[in-house]
């Protein structure tokens, strides 16, 4: 079987993909990954074939314009970004896809959804993080706007079918559906909340503990589970970073991610934040990015496996990334969130909602900070909900072989239409 994966977005998208394909093609089966040249190298390390889409340079551009991190305008920045790429990856899959292929995509690979509808190809969607199941029943938390739980269920449902298509559809609907007509498809509406998913199958790529499921998901959804994938398997700790963590008071992890942030800001508040508290840090940067001064307390990496480095940290002040935040519960550590944009807010609130950490909204101030980290660190309460998360979250592999079985049954059930219909390869033109 030929599982041609689509990984769209930052590292915290692409990465969990990775994850897949390594288990996917350990199983024996050949394995492509298509996503951003940004990403070849550690395509190439997980031993994965690379099928490009875009450039690098778009990819670095779109990921330092602030607009993308700014939660007033995040959406339509990013929904421009990726309605440029739905020609270009249906062209590249017209090209690509056999009667052996089976197409598996992050939300965005919407040209995947297309070739579905098309051609027939079998097609299995990905979904990293649960607000992109745009529920009714537990409604999604955004900075901006969140439609309040205890509303009525109907005045949810109501509110949230307004949104879809008073705001998501007038933005997606325009671009996509021009698109769809240039290869005959009808035009679509409910983009985001029906038709982006699979009719074949959907998996989310997390556990039912930290989404549970609800009845006005999409049909056909497999939780899988954590897929837990950081390089860890071949990427170690450097010596210096290794003599800092051996026989010491375990340090506090700060990283902003993949969003774009005043990072001399950020590290400056942390670094104060900590000399208060008397606790050690470990810094993780975009290379390059300017830091202040820093005492020898506190070490400042652009990237280490967090797999490696947090069970021996004390705590992790992130960003809100679901890889990120997965990586702390299974160190079984307290996290402190602070989203910037997109689903952050809305992981954030399921850590919360946990007992495993707490939030806070970005730009924050010293004393805030301050206040935050005093709580994990003295209410215990907080370290022993991690320790019971910790038991739950199953290993990466244990989850990539659960999404194996969904890619493998919906490779059944509609590869033997196809290849009857089309012989040894698919007639694309």
């Amino acid at each position: 079987m030929h599982i041609l994966i689509i990984a769209m977005g930052s590292a915290g998208d692409v990465h969990p993909f990775l994850g897949l394909g390594r288990s996917f093609a350990n199983q024996g089966h050949r394995v492509s990954i298509c996503a951003s040249p940004a990403f070849e190298a550690v395509v190439e390390r997980s031993g994965l074939r690379f099928l490009p889409l875009g450039t690098a340079e778009e990819y670095h551009a779109a990921m330092s314009n602030p607009a993308l991190w700014n939660p007033r305008t995040s959406f339509k920045v990013l929904w421009k970004i990726m309605a440029g790429y739905i020609r270009p990856l249906y062209n590249l899959l017209q090209a690509e896809v056999d009667s052996e292929t089976v197409l598996v995509g992050s939300l965005w690979a919407f040209a995947a959804r297309m070739m579905q509808e098309k051609y027939g190809v079998p097609y299995v969607s990905v979904q990293v993080s649960p607000s992109t199941f745009l529920s009714a029943k537990l409604p999604p938390v955004h900075k901006r706007f969140s439609i309040p739980a205890s509303w009525p269920y109907g005045a949810r449902a109501g509110l949230l079918w307004a949104i879809e298509r008073g705001v998501l559809d007038r933005i997606c609907a325009p671009a996509l559906n021009r698109e769809r007509a240039a290869v005959g498809l009808p035009p679509v509406k409910h983009i985001l909340s029906r038709w982006v998913h699979s009719p074949q199958e959907v998996i989310g790529l997390f556990p039912e503990w930290f989404a549970p499921p609800q009845t006005d998901w999409p049909q056909h959804v497999t939780l899988t589970g954590f897929p837990l994938f950081d390089e860890g398997e071949f990427r170690e700790i450097d010596p210096e970073l290794e003599e800092f963590l051996v026989g010491k008071a375990a340090p506090i992890v700060f990283t902003p991610g993949s969003t774009m942030v005043d990072t001399m800001k950020f590290f400056t508040t942390a670094a104060n934040t900590l000399q208060k508290l008397g606790q050690r840090g470990v810094f993780l940067a975009k290379a390059g990015e300017p830091m202040p001064s820093l005492p020898p307390s506190i070490l400042v990496r652009s990237y280490v496996p967090l797999s490696k480095l947090l069970p021996r940290a004390k705590m992790l002040v992130h960003h809100g990334g679901i890889g990120t935040m997965s990586q702390a519960m299974a160190a079984g550590i307290p996290q402190l969130a602070i989203p910037f944009a997109h689903d952050q807010f809305d992981n954030a609130a399921r850590l919360v909602r946990l007992g495993c950490g707490l939030r806070l909204d970005a730009p924050v101030a010293a004393p805030q900070l301050l206040a935050a980290l005093t709580r994990l660190l003295n209410e215990k309460s907080f370290q022993k909900k991690c320790t019971i998360i910790q038991r739950f979250v199953a290993t990466g592999e244990v989850s990539c072989r659960k999404a194996l079985v969904v890619i493998e049954t919906a490779a059944r059930s509609s590869q033997k239409v196809v290849a009857a219909a089309a012989g040894p390869h698919l007639v694309l033109a």
